[in-house]
């Protein structure tokens, strides 16, 4: 044999071992691919919170007047929105203190007691509908009455179990868009490629979420003249939208 022949079968022989280090085997390969799906959609249901108070040295004067206002601000509601799901809640009675002066202050004697100077009663509405077109006219008519608390624009449950579905198949499709992309860099088929596992929680916890703890009442101080407005503009209100997002770990064996 030539030198020149063993000169080239040498090279060769260095190309193809240069070659076979820069892309080792991957058969049998598990790979953890992480995958990614969101979906976005227009709120259409909205949960609003009307709220009544009232102070008064008469504990059962400033109760009447809780009641009455949340009655009519309830028929209020009913009569402006008739298929809106009504709840009364966090109904509470405080009672008031005269203020502490500033200063030195006495020893305390453990036989004094504390009298009240007042009573704060307040009590809650809270109001869930899907008629949100007619939520700002709906809260302008109550506010004459009780006063807005707070308003919460969400997904209604129908709408968030169709958008959970889209939001599955989204993560999912993501998944094997990232595989064929694996494949492509490893320099193999994505046939070759079998999903093993696929963990649609995504983060290794198993665990279900803790409920929220009930948020305690908030004692509000209202204009007392509320009731006399003869007029009330109506409120800008925007739903806006909530975006669902999934995260998912696949593990792909390449055979």
């Amino acid at each position: 044999m030539s030198i020149k022949k063993l000169v080239l079968l040498s090279a060769l022989g260095v190309a193809l071992s240069a070659q076979a280090q820069s892309a080792p085997a991957t058969s049998g390969t598990l790979v953890i691919v992480p995958a990614f799906g969101e979906v976005k959609h227009a709120n259409d249901e909205a949960t609003i919170t009307f709220a009544v108070e009232e102070q008064d040295k008469d504990r059962a004067a400033a109760t009447a007047r809780v009641n009455q206002k949340m009655k009519q601000g309830t028929e209020v509601v009913r009569r402006e929105d008739p298929q809106a799901e009504l709840k009364t809640v966090g109904y509470y009675t405080y009672p008031v203190y005269p203020e502490v002066p500033d200063g030195p202050r006495p020893l305390a004697n453990p036989a004094a007691r504390r009298v009240p100077i007042g009573w704060r009663v307040g009590q809650y509405l809270e109001v869930k509908t899907r008629n949100l077109q007619a939520l700002p006219k709906t809260a302008a008519a109550a506010q004459k009455v009780v006063n807005l608390n707070g308003i919460d624009y969400h997904l209604s449950p129908e709408l968030s179990k169709r958008l959970d579905d889209e939001r599955i198949a989204a993560t999912y499709r993501n998944l094997n868009e990232r595989i064929a992309s694996i494949a492509r860099a490893m320099g193999r088929n994505v046939n070759d490629a079998v999903i093993d596992t696929v963990d649609f929680e995504g983060s290794g916890n198993y665990a279900g979420g803790q409920a929220e703890a009930a948020a305690a009442p908030q004692m509000m101080r209202m204009s007392a003249k509320r009731a006399d407005m003869a007029e009330m503009p109506e409120p800008s209100f925007e739903p806006g939208e909530t975006t669902l997002q999934m995260r998912l770990v696949g593990k792909v064996k390449f055979r």
